[in-house]
């Protein structure tokens, strides 16, 4: 007897997984006890969950037991001590026609033993030995059970606790990861200038910011939506905890419910440890869900009960978990439109979109286009190693005359280019940034300026919005016929995002359709 207690004693404070710690205290209690079948169980809300057992058939493992519905489960419960069963109780046992031998089921249970298993006098499972004959328990003392009891109690509590340390531990190395992207490759949450339409902007990103309601950003590639979740994020009362990024146009469908869920250890081929999901790595923090539109029709009734209910159930699992989880949401498709296309739920769209807000276009912030150029060459100075840098009135007007269809994301991308381009492999020279150096399409004359010597003055001026919006109508009709009426090809080749050319090309009067 006292070897195999203290193998248990051992495994308790052992390095094991879970599975295995199971496993070796049910064959500790048969060495203890001999046997045909011993069964520990889990309490998980009001079922019983066999956790490891010997001796009954495979299935038994994936089955829950209800104790309203196996008297002798709860009678084993409710008592303080062992739970001896006669061979003539009239009681049905849990197992019955379970136990086998050689893969040949032994009939009837004529000899059950049960114990509650208790910690800090609250039950957390039951210990079950099971036997076709009706002797077999007659010289087991009922202190040697109580003794298993207490030893299989303490290795479901340690296994808990393991399983809640390395999901914690999950959770956490996704949250490092994530920080560390965010150091890596995003700079701060500013929203830069003062434009009235940022103005505006920066209002209703205050006015939500430190509610939980969800918020779905809208608007052109481009504008910043990213940058106006980190806003509303850090001005929230979740600003302590991590915000999780989820590019939704990047998650095929075959992947996408375990990149949001997670998976179990085994739930399918290569699963060999669990891993939780972005939910659950999101737990107590923001999870921002980009480009929402292209999420696969499939995994948006999941989404939904997520955000409904604030469960979500891991691929394998036989439970869900609460999340506490604010959602913000992006995308740059009309998603009324979606929803009437019957490419999303209309449920979904209305959970999201409880507070929307428009990014705007960076054409329709005129005042802050040199601001977030002075931003953005800054920004290329500190990761290219050069002097200081500047631009030309000239750059200046340039950039002003634009209609940045890329928008704020184009601006950034142009100064980058400019100001390695201006360097000429100056690194620590002051650098000056002109015009020529922007590679921006062709545009009307621009003034003369001091840096750039006279200009020919234009011999029939046209209002400068009519003047650009010819350029860009004749420039978009030329790459169209060229790509045979094909939309998607001449906004490749136009260096645009699809959609932004067709938005360009509505409002510059061109037939566009969505295809």
């Amino acid at each position: 007897m006292l070897s195999p207690l203290l193998d248990l004693a051992r495994d308790l404070t052992s390095h094991l997984a879970t599975e295995d710690r199971y496993r070796r205290l049910v064959e500790a209690v048969l060495r203890i006890a001999p046997c045909e079948a011993v069964t520990l169980m889990r309490l998980e809300g009001d079922a019983l969950r066999p956790m490891a057992q010997q001796g009954l058939g495979p299935d038994v493992l994936a089955r829950r037991f209800d104790p309203r519905e196996h008297p002798r489960l709860a009678r084993i419960l409710a008592a303080s001590g062992p739970v001896r069963f006669a061979a003539d109780d009239g009681l049905p046992d849990p197992f019955d026609d379970a136990l086998t031998r050689g893969g040949d089921s032994l009939g009837r249970v004529h000899a059950c033993v049960g114990c509650a298993l208790r910690i800090e006098g609250r039950v957390v499972g039951v210990l079950t030995l099971d036997d076709h004959r009706p002797d077999r328990f007659s010289a087991l003392a009922d202190d040697d059970l109580d003794g298993l009891a207490a030893l299989a109690a303490a290795a479901l509590r340690t296994a808990g606790l393991i399983d809640a340390l390395e999901a914690a531990a999950d959770r956490q190395g996704q949250v490092v990861q994530q920080l560390l992207r965010e150091v890596q490759q995003r700079r701060g949450p500013e929203i830069i200038g003062q434009s009235p339409a940022t103005r505006r902007l920066i209002h209703e990103i205050g006015t939500v910011a430190d509610t939980d309601l969800p918020v779905l950003l809208q608007g052109e590639t481009g504008v910043g939506k990213e940058v106006a979740a980190r806003a509303i994020h850090v001005r929230s009362s979740r600003r302590e905890a991590a915000l999780i990024y989820v590019n939704c146009a990047a998650l095929p469908e075959s992947i996408a419910e375990n990149e949001l869920f997670g998976h179990t250890r085994g739930a399918f081929t290569g699963a060999s440890e669990a891993r939780a999901g972005k939910f659950e790595a999101a737990d107590g923090g923001t999870l921002f869900l980009d480009e929402i539109g292209e999420l696969p029709l499939s995994i948006q009734p999941k989404l939904l009960r997520a955000l409904q209910v604030g469960e979500v159930q891991r691929l394998g699992a036989d439970r869900p978990v609460q999340v506490n989880v604010r959602i913000l949401a992006a995308t740059n498709r009309n998603l009324a439109d979606e929803v009437a296309q019957g490419h999303f739920r209309a449920d979904l769209y209305h959970r999201v979109s409880v507070f929307p807000i428009e990014v705007p276009p960076l054409r329709d912030r005129g005042e802050d286009i040199l601001t977030l150029a002075g931003f953005f060459l800054d920004g290329a100075r500190t990761r290219l190693g050069l002097g200081p840098v500047r631009m030309t009135p000239s750059a200046g007007a340039a950039l002003r005359r634009y209609d940045w269809p890329g928008n704020v994301r184009e601006l950034e991308h142009t100064m980058t280019r400019a100001a390695l381009r201006a360097a000429e492999g100056r690194r620590r020279e002051p650098v000056m940034v002109d015009r020529r150096h922007l590679d921006l399409p062709d545009l009307p004359d621009l003034p003369a300026t001091p840096a750039d010597g006279p200009a020919p003055a234009p011999t029939a001026p046209a209002p400068l919005r009519a003047a650009v919006d010819a350029f860009q109508r004749d420039l978009i009709a030329r790459h169209l016929q060229a790509a045979g009426g094909n939309w998607s090809q001449a906004a490749r080749t136009l260096e645009l995002d699809r959609g932004n050319l067709h938005r360009l090309a509505r409002r510059l009067g061109l037939t566009s359709t969505s295809g």
